[in-house]
């Protein structure tokens, strides 16, 4: 409640008021000349938001650096997890090789990524120029910009995703893929087909974590950035929402201006639009990985025969009374003759 709930229903009063960091509360907020309005009302900060370019500017960035960073870094991901979930050498090496970028500074990665993106002799342009490719100017384009935002993005936390996969991909009843296995399944259909949906409430978890962080990101922008002005670039082309509320809260301090009033009115946009997108990657989600009636029968119908097969087993070596299908008819099961493990097996098929 004191840590979470009490700031965010303060953020709410703030962002309604005339709040100045020098001066403090000044009354209801007002839009002014940019919405040609001067009556006060706890609107005034949201309005005078929805009439700044820079706002727009500043979603459309977030928007794509979020794109380009979380759609490769959850396939990679998931990639990286199934190949760590197989039967590897040194496991725990390769583990604790792929959380090592997550474990690195913010700014020790900001650091070595603005040398490797640097606009003249970046490693990646200096390589450029050695294949006879013309360099690129990765401040300058809003492009090239975001992408290499983007890559830092990834390098941090894909590593980290993909722990997070492995460890609910080890949570799998190993019954459910021997049933693929014996059903001739190969491992990509293995993994589409049964590794994947049962992944869902994970995906689910990840994707709306990586929302929450991606439409968030600032510290890889402004590391990015190599001023001490003119925060996002020289024209805007990487300021993302945070960026932007940070300047507008912190360095934008005029006595008389509402700047943490209006830099809060820009936290709640923030906050509405995450929970949107988070809804919408939960649906997609769900969606994706939940597949049509038919798929959920035979994974039901696989994962049915997988035990009854176990119970079988069970039942010939301990010569207990194992339940037979789902006719509710408990049958005594010998190692041979009429009850063999053989014999059930073939009568559970015709039935």
């Amino acid at each position: 409640m004191f840590v979470g709930l009490v700031p965010l229903i303060y953020t709410v009063w703030v962002a309604m008021r005339q709040y100045n960091t020098l001066t403090g509360d000044a009354g209801w907020a007002v839009c002014g000349s940019v919405c040609h309005n001067a009556t006060p009302g706890w609107t005034g900060n949201f309005l005078w938001v929805l009439h700044q370019p820079s706002f727009y500017v500043a979603l459309r960035n977030s928007l794509s650096i979020f794109l380009i960073s979380t759609i490769p870094q959850m396939i990679l991901a998931l990639l990286l997890a199934w190949v760590l979930n197989a039967n590897l050498k040194a496991k725990t090496f390769w583990r604790m090789g792929v959380l090592l970028p997550y474990v690195v500074a913010p700014s020790a990665a900001g650091i070595i990524f603005s040398q490797i993106f640097s606009d003249k002799m970046g490693a990646i342009n200096v390589l450029l120029q050695t294949i006879g490719l013309p360099t690129i100017m990765w401040h300058g384009s809003a492009i090239w910009s975001h992408i290499a935002i983007a890559t830092i993005v990834n390098f941090r936390w894909t590593g980290y995703n993909a722990l997070i996969f492995l460890a609910a991909m080890q949570a799998i009843p190993n019954d459910v893929m021997e049933a693929a296995v014996v059903d001739g399944a190969g491992k990509a259909r293995t993994f589409f087909s049964v590794t994947l949906p049962l992944l869902r409430p994970t995906l689910i978890f990840v994707i709306i974590n990586s929302t929450i962080g991606g439409l968030q990101i600032f510290d890889e922008a402004q590391l990015f950035h190599n001023g001490t002005s003119g925060y996002g670039g020289p024209n805007q082309q990487y300021l993302t929402i945070s960026m932007y509320l940070w300047t507008l809260g912190f360095n934008n301090v005029t006595i008389g201006q509402p700047n943490m009033g209006r830099a809060a009115a820009v936290a709640w946009f923030l906050f509405v639009i995450i929970v949107v997108i988070a809804l919408l990657n939960y649906w997609l989600t769900k969606r994706l990985t939940n597949g049509s009636g038919a798929r959920n029968t035979r994974q039901t119908a696989k994962t049915a025969k997988a035990v009854r097969f176990r119970e079988y087993e069970q039942a010939v070596n301990t010569g207990v009374v194992a339940r037979l299908g789902r006719s509710g008819h408990d049958v005594q099961v010998n190692s041979d003759g009429p009850g063999s493990i053989g014999s059930l097996i073939r009568h559970d098929e015709e039935r």
